[in-house]
């Protein structure tokens, strides 16, 4: 699904794809890659424990542990909280005016399945991953870090992308004071970071060892 998005979303002949940064600058296409790299590690994952089951190879059962321990880092620090914020963010924005989060004239490059592929279903399927895979979390500092580090990244990225081009990657931005812009990039980092907390307990919640 997400590859077929991806491919999809890579051959609209879009003029945002052809200036700086290209599709990287948007935090919805970056959400589709980490998405469709989570899940290829959730399979690869599901193959090795079934090729590996009834083998006694320690060397195996190790390499399984890293492939385990690499998915449930994954899931917590970017497929949950970086999905969950691209889903609620873009649909609240675009609620109360969609011209800040996504102009009309992108009704003519992108066709509403695939904005529906890109912004909705994102939300389900990682909810369907938690609820059927038991995640191991990372300390809650560690984890707050990581998450941190990515959200501070991407603001840089886009800080920088208006830098060289002039031009912010959101619409939203235009309408925002220098003062504004900085509340709302520490708004946006607390926010990622609440995702991630709420992730953390929904994992724990669903899979309560001692119920």
């Amino acid at each position: 699904s997400y590859c077929s998005i991806l491919c999809n979303y890579k051959a609209i002949d879009m003029p945002a794809h052809q200036t700086y940064g290209g599709s990287w600058k948007f935090l919805t296409f970056i959400d589709l890659v980490i998405q469709a790299v989570f899940f290829g590690i959730c399979v690869l994952t599901d193959l090795s424990s079934l090729l590996t089951r009834g083998n006694d190879s320690q060397e195996q059962e190790r390499q399984l542990r890293k492939l385990i321990s690499l998915r449930d880092w994954m899931m917590a620090v970017l497929a949950f909280p970086v999905g969950v914020f691209v889903v609620t963010m873009f649909w609240s924005i675009y609620i109360y005016d969609r011209e800040l989060v996504y102009p009309k004239l992108l009704d003519n490059f992108i066709p509403a399945w695939l904005n529906h592929g890109m912004h909705t279903t994102v939300l389900p399927f990682v909810l369907i991953e938690m609820r059927t895979t038991h995640h191991q979390y990372p300390s809650r500092s560690c984890g707050l870090a990581a998450v941190c580090t990515f959200a501070v990244g991407y603001i840089l990225w886009v800080c920088w992308i208006h830098h060289v081009t002039g031009v912010w990657v959101y619409p939203l931005l235009e309408h925002l004071s220098p003062g504004v812009k900085i509340i709302f990039f520490a708004a946006v980092t607390v926010v990622i970071n609440i995702f991630y907390l709420v992730g953390e307990v929904l994992n724990n919640y669903i899979w309560d060892t001692q119920k």
